[in-house]
C-alpha cells in the first residue's frame, strides 16, 4: 500500500499488479484459486485507498473475475485474449483491456519452448502488429469496445524467436510507430527490462534506471501514450520532456 501511494503522489495515472510473475523466463506459476485469492486482496486493498484506477495484471478468468468484482476497472492480459472467457468477463464488466502482444509457443519434445519452424519469419515489429491484430479481432468478437483498448507490444516477452532477445527488443522499440496503424493507444514497458541491462551490463536490476529512462523516451518519441515504469517520479520528467519535443 504504501509504495502504491508514492506512486500516485509521484504522478502515476494507474496502478498495476498481480498476484504471479509473469516473466517468459521464470517458472513461478502457481494455481489459478491461489493467484485469484491474492490478486482480489491486493486490489480490494488498493482500491479502496487509491484515487486511481486500478489495473490486473492477469490472463486466466478466475483471477480476472476475482479482482473485477475485488474493484479493478482494468485487465491487463499478456496473452493476447486468447482466453475467449477472459474476453467475456472484460466485456461484462465493462473493463478497460490492456491487449499485449505475446508470442505463439510450440513445445519441442524435450518440453522446452520453441518457436515454429518457418524460413519465411516476418520482422519482429510485423509479427507483433500481426498478433495485436488478432488480439484486437477477438476483443470485437466479445463486444469489447475498442475505445476500453490499449496495445502493449510486449517489449521482453519475445525470448525464443530467430533473433537474440535483446535484440528483438531494441528493434520493436526503433520501429514503435508502425504499430500505431492498428488505430488504438500504445502503452510500453521498458522499466527496468533485461535488454537494457544486456545493452548497458547491469545484471542487477536497481542500476537500470538510466537506460529504462532512455528507452522510456525513445518510446515516447516514437508514439507511447501510456508507459509503465517502477520509477514514477523519475520516469514522468522523462515522459514530459520526450512528449514537449515530440509535439
Amino acid at each position: 500500500m504504501r509504495a502504491a501511494l508514492a506512486m500516485v503522489d509521484a504522478g502515476a495515472a494507474l496502478i498495476d499488479v498481480g498476484a504471479r510473475s509473469t516473466a517468459p523466463y521464470l517458472d513461478t506459476d502457481v494455481d489459478e484459486a491461489t493467484e485469484a485469492g491474492r490478486l482480489a486482496h491486493a486490489v480490494e486493498t488498493l482500491a479502496a485507498k487509491l484515487s486511481v484506477p486500478v489495473s490486473a495484471d492477469t490472463s486466466r478468468p478466475g483471477p480476472a473475475r476475482a479482482a473485477l468484482e475485488a474493484g479493478a476497472r482494468v485487465i491487463n492480459d499478456v496473452s493476447t485474449l486468447r482466453d475467449p472467457g477472459l474476453a467475456r468477463l472484460v466485456a461484462e464488466h465493462s473493463a478497460g483491456l490492456i491487449l499485449m502482444a505475446a508470442p505463439a509457443r510450440l513445445e519441442g519434445a524435450s518440453g522446452r519452448r520453441r518457436p515454429p519452424a518457418d524460413s519465411g519469419r516476418p520482422s519482429p515489429v510485423t509479427l507483433v502488429k500481426r498478433l495485436l491484430g488478432a488480439g484486437l479481432r477477438r476483443a470485437a468478437q466479445a463486444r469489447i469496445p475498442r475505445e476500453r483498448i490499449v496495445v502493449d507490444p510486449g517489449i521482453g516477452f519475445f525470448r525464443d524467436q530467430v533473433l537474440s532477445w535483446d535484440a528483438w527488443d531494441v528493434r520493436v522499440l526503433a520501429d514503435l510507430r508502425a504499430l500505431l496503424a492498428l488505430g488504438r493507444p500504445l502503452c510500453v514497458g521498458v522499466s527496468r527490462k533485461s535488454f537494457i541491462g544486456a545493452i548497458v551490463d547491469r545484471a542487477a536490476t536497481s542500476e537500470r534506471l538510466p537506460g529504462s529512462l532512455a528507452a522510456t523516451t525513445i518510446a515516447v518519441m516514437n508514439g507511447a501514450a501510456l508507459i509503465r515504469t517502477h520509477d514514477v517520479g523519475e520516469t514522468r520528467d522523462a515522459v514530459r520532456v520526450a512528449e514537449r519535443v515530440r509535439r
